[in-house]
């Protein structure tokens, strides 16, 4: 029989100390490869799924992407079919590597996820709108920590 004793935090047992959530979270240290790869994993899945939701916003209501003061035309839903021909199949490869658990395909995909971002971010100055500048600019910096931090652990799997 297993009794149970809570001190401090710490559960305490018959047959030892068990530290709490809290403390096996900090013992893990950020540059663990499964840490890594998880958090280059969420935040890379994250960033491909946002990029697929405005790519197909823009083809169902592009009125939700265009400036307020425009109005869509063929050109803009062609340009529309254009940005989710590229998104979702980037997203698709992303979300194998995540499956997968890939690492190199993920620090691929990812930097080239972040890279667009950063590209958006740019596409928002250009219209001179700042929410469309600061959400892809916060996404890419988030991503290429992510890629950063998954890079420079030490690798899980024999290669």
């Amino acid at each position: 029989m297993i009794v149970y004793y809570y001190l401090a935090d710490l559960q305490i047992t018959s047959s030892g100390v068990m530290p709490s959530a809290w403390e096996i979270f900090s013992m893990t240290p950020l540059s663990s490869p499964s840490v890594t790869m998880s958090i280059a994993s969420l935040v890379t899945a994250i960033n491909v799924l946002i990029a697929v939701g405005f790519s197909i916003a823009g083809l169902m209501s592009p009125n939700s992407i265009l400036p307020a003061s425009s109005t869509p035309t063929d050109a803009s839903f062609i340009f529309a079919m254009y940005a989710a021909a590229r998104t979702i199949p980037l997203a698709l490869m992303a979300l194998i590597a995540i499956y997968k658990h890939s690492e190199p395909a993920l620090l691929i995909l990812g930097t080239l996820a972040g890279f667009i971002q950063l590209l958006d971010a740019g596409v928002g100055l250009l219209q001179h709108d700042l929410g469309k500048s600061i959400g892809p600019l916060v996404i890419a910096a988030f991503q290429f920590f992510a890629v950063y931090l998954l890079n420079r652990s030490p690798r899980s799997s024999i290669e």
